[in-house]
């Protein structure tokens, strides 16, 4: 088999009637397989699946692995060449899988591909998770082509380029089985957010191309398994972003880089209390704690990634910082930003 498209659900009966009809109508039956992973729903999902979409492959899981170890033991299975990661609540289009499979086709050095991710609520905009491709700021902050922090342009065009980025969304995400497994897939340590920009750095790093194509548009909902301002989403972001720089860092950068990003997660825990969200501010000094009993489980990943390094310095990281140029400088797209 040429693609599977694997889409792990928990609970998402609701997601799967409204979208996995688009995947089938759109995804080519004779190149590609199409797989739902269920982390141990406890709605009506499989039965759903086993009477509305007896074409789809089921998995299924005894408990709740999250998103990155529910993906690895799914693709663990797959036997594809190439393995799509796609959310469930994500509106595909037709010939969506064309341009990134001859992409990667094209070249071996590529091992993912991302396309344009609009979104489904607001079509005419891009989608905060992952837009036109993404990257990142000195001190780990993810920014995209069409948003950067909170700003999200309407698409007009002005991203229509195919790309080389730093990290693919893991909305929908295209990438060689072979390098997925031979690389170490996502960290189950995350459980969820963020562990695609932690696999694709590492990748990058390994000298793998990650690649963007406007050729491809799909729309996602964005924010349906957690909320916005959820503070577990919060204490997940910050956790992981903090154990994503302390693995990927060279030895040069990750004392002052860490040093600093005390100083912001400080003032990030100031903002969430004094706009209300004080479980939020909290959020941010537990994902701080935890990230400190964590690091010892990570070190030896660390040393490993180190030792694979090929490209010290990638140009899809931005040696500033995002905050001053989104807060101070007040810098809102990303053809303003100063790289």
């Amino acid at each position: 088999m040429k693609l599977s498209v694997v889409i792990l659900n928990w609970n998402g009966e609701k997601l799967l009637e409204e979208f996995l009809p688009s995947v089938i109508a759109n995804t080519p039956s004779k190149r590609a397989e199409i797989i739902v992973a269920d982390n141990c729903s406890t709605d009506n999902s499989v039965s759903l699946l086993k009477e509305k979409f007896p074409v789809v492959k089921l998995m299924l899981f005894d408990k709740n692995y999250g998103f990155a170890e529910g993906y690895n033991k799914a693709i663990a299975l797959v036997d594809s060449q190439y393995v799509v990661l796609l959310n469930s609540d994500v509106e595909v289009t037709p010939h969506w899988t064309d341009m990134p499979l001859r992409i990667l086709d094209s070249d071996r050095q590529i091992a993912a591909v991302q396309p344009k991710l609009l979104s489904q609520r607001n079509r005419k905009h891009f989608e905060y998770a992952g837009a036109a491709g993404g990257f990142m700021d000195m001190y780990g902050y993810p920014f995209c082509r069409g948003r950067i922090i909170t700003k999200i342009e309407p698409d007009n065009g002005q991203y229509d380029t195919q790309t080389d980025v730093l990290w693919a969304t893991g909305a929908c995400l295209f990438i060689r089985t072979e390098v997925y497994k031979k690389e170490g897939g996502l960290d189950s340590s995350f459980f969820a957010h963020q562990e695609e920009i932690d696999m694709c750095w590492r990748l990058r790093a390994r000298g793998y191309r990650i690649v963007y194509t406007p050729q491809s548009v799909v729309y996602h909902v964005g924010g349906a398994t957690l909320n916005v301002e959820s503070p577990h989403k919060t204490y997940l972001n910050f956790r992981n972003n903090l154990l994503m720089l302390y693995k990927n860092l060279s030895d040069d950068d990750l004392k002052h880089v860490m040093r600093i990003r005390y100083l912001l997660d400080c003032l990030a825990a100031i903002r969430f209390f004094i706009t209300g969200h004080p479980k939020n501010a909290a959020a941010v000094f537990r994902a701080r704690q935890e990230f400190k009993n964590l690091k010892k489980d990570c070190s030896e990943a660390r040393k490993a990634n180190l030792a694979k390094i090929i490209c010290h310095s990638l140009p899809e990281i931005m040696r500033k910082s995002l905050i001053i140029q989104f807060y101070i400088k007040r810098k809102r797209k990303f053809t303003e930003i100063s790289f």
